[in-house]
């Protein structure tokens, strides 16, 4: 195959070479064109300025997307809502997201971002009066209330890092419900460390979601733009956690998940 010749004294890069078009007639030529503008995957930002690239990636204009966990509408401060149908809730509207009030198959996305530290989560007199470290968090993404046990099953709620994982397992099930065939789920979450171990939060839920049929589909890496602040370190043993997940899964289609079991 037969390329353009290169100027003089220039050279071929891998990028060039991605994008060079072929000569010879009747042969299938590549298409695009060379970018830096492309969306990438880890970002120094705030979740209001990637989860918009998430949307333009994965997401197509006039979807109806539920944000599930809603709260003051963070990740939504630079995204043009004209373009969706969206339908926003939380536990501050009467809506928990492990018992959607929508049909089987009804929308084309969820987007889902719990609480996603065991502070949040745990039924102790210091949240319950307010304090806390979290406590702030849990006022802006529900209605400042302790989550409870599954509405669903009526289990007692479960304790530390089993809290945040059970929300999530537990959100991820209805949202595979509620998702039409093609669907997207959008989950926003943090690793963290718990009783002075390592739980990598993401995999828990890529691993769980995919055991429902959910297909991985993208990943980005939000990375706080300040420092966080210690209070109280004595012997620190685990890097601290400065960045967090946005993970987007696909319900496949029965055909399409099929086909790739049969590969």
């Amino acid at each position: 195959m037969s390329v353009a010749p290169l100027e003089e004294g220039s050279q071929l890069t891998l990028d060039d070479e991605l994008f060079c078009q072929p000569t010879r007639p009747g042969r299938r030529t590549q298409g695009g064109v060379a970018t830096t503008s492309a969306v990438v995957s880890a970002h120094v930002s705030g979740n209001a300025d990637v989860f918009p690239q998430v949307l333009a990636l994965h997401v197509p204009r006039g979807a109806a997307i539920a944000d599930v966990t809603y709260g003051n509408g963070v990740f939504w401060k630079h995204v043009d809502t004209s373009d969706y149908t969206l339908l926003a809730t939380d536990l501050a509207t009467g809506t928990d997201c492990r018992d959607l009030p929508y049909e089987d198959g009804a929308l084309d996305c969820v987007v889902l971002d719990p609480p996603y530290a065991e502070g949040l989560l745990r039924d102790t007199v210091e949240h319950k009066a307010g304090g806390g470290s979290h406590s702030a968090f849990r006022d802006y993404y529900s209605n400042g209330d302790e989550t409870s046990g599954d509405p669903r099953s009526g289990s007692p709620a479960p304790k530390w890092h089993a809290a945040v994982s059970d929300l999530y397992f537990a959100a991820g099930r209805e949202a595979w419900r509620v998702l039409k065939d093609g669907g997207v789920l959008i989950v926003k979450c943090q690793d963290e460390v718990s009783a002075n171990r390592q739980w990598l939060t993401h995999v828990e839920v890529i691993n769980q979601y995919e055991a429902y049929g959910f297909y991985t589909k993208d990943l980005f890496v939000v990375v706080r733009t300040n420092r966080p602040v210690i209070s109280r370190l004595k012997t620190q043993v685990h890097a601290r956690k400065n960045h967090s997940y946005f993970l987007v899964f696909v319900k496949p289609s029965p055909r399409k998940t099929k086909s790739r079991r049969d590969r």
